[in-house]
């Protein structure tokens, strides 16, 4: 890796918006530690190499501390600190919450809150040190919504983006900056890995992938505290702060509940 390059690391990077922000990344200059827990993301790799990037790959569950430690590890060998740390890994899961398999939806709430806080845990701490980095969570929209039929998935969403702000006001003046990025529905494996292709959301018209990496790496350079992705994103999530939260929910339900898509 060169030594004039700065370094990120890009979680869940083997598909959807985190390969596009890994890409975008490359384009930009910077060398990345890539980290997912499939295959893919060697094929991953590869692609981002072809943009001239020096990357190196993690295969690891990041729902486990174990997980998040060997991508931290893999890190810290190649001896440069990481000027930014783009978590994006996360997982979703469709369908009533009493109907769920409960590892399922723990799997949900390790991957998307334990595992991404305990990673912007050490790594935040390397950056507080040094007094510099930037560091961007993926929240998204849904936090601002009930998701009934996405339960688990947008309470998890709703903790990120509120840890998100929070994070940053704590580090004011610190030198590194916060940028939550909260997406709409986009075009990755999203949907069909979290079984809701038979759903109004999962059939919808999505958000192109590396439109909404784009915006975000964009505001993550700026320093933005945040960052809806997508005009019609931004009106929904104005909306959802002015409506009663059980009349969001019920909406949430028609777009939602498995069988929506042909109603």
């Amino acid at each position: 890796m060169s030594v004039s390059r700065q370094l990120a690391i890009v979680t869940g990077a083997s598909s959807g918006i985190g390969r596009e922000l890994a890409k975008v990344c490359a384009r930009e200059g910077f060398d990345l530690v890539i980290a997912a827990d499939e295959p893919e993301i060697e094929a991953a790799a590869e692609e981002i190499r072809a943009l001239g990037a020096a990357v190196e790959t993690v295969l690891a569950d990041l729902s486990t501390i174990e997980g998040v430690d060997r991508l931290v590890e893999a890190a810290n060998r190649i001896g440069r600190p990481v000027d930014a740390l783009l978590a994006n890994a996360g997982r979703g899961l469709g369908h009533g919450f009493l109907d769920q398999d409960f590892p399922q939806a723990r799997h949900v709430i390790d991957t998307n809150i334990t595992g991404t806080v305990y990673l912007v845990h050490r790594i935040g701490n390397d950056m507080r040190r040094r007094n510099a980095g930037r560091i961007m969570i993926v929240g998204s929209i849904a936090g601002y919504v009930p998701g009934s039929f996405q339960a688990v998935y947008s309470g998890t969403k709703a903790f990120l983006d509120s840890f998100s702000f929070a994070l940053r006001e704590e580090l004011r003046g610190s030198g590194i900056t916060v940028t939550c990025l909260m997406p709409g529905a986009t075009q990755t494996k999203f949907h069909e890995r979290a079984g809701m292709l038979d759903t109004g959301v999962g059939a919808a018209k999505k958000d192109n992938a590396a439109d909404v990496a784009r915006t975000g790496f964009d505001a993550m350079m700026r320093g933005d505290s945040d960052i809806v992705s997508g005009f019609k994103n931004r009106l929904q999530s104005a909306v959802a702060q002015v409506i009663p939260a059980g009349f969001l929910a019920r909406q949430h339900r028609k777009y939602a509940e498995p069988g929506s898509a042909r109603s």
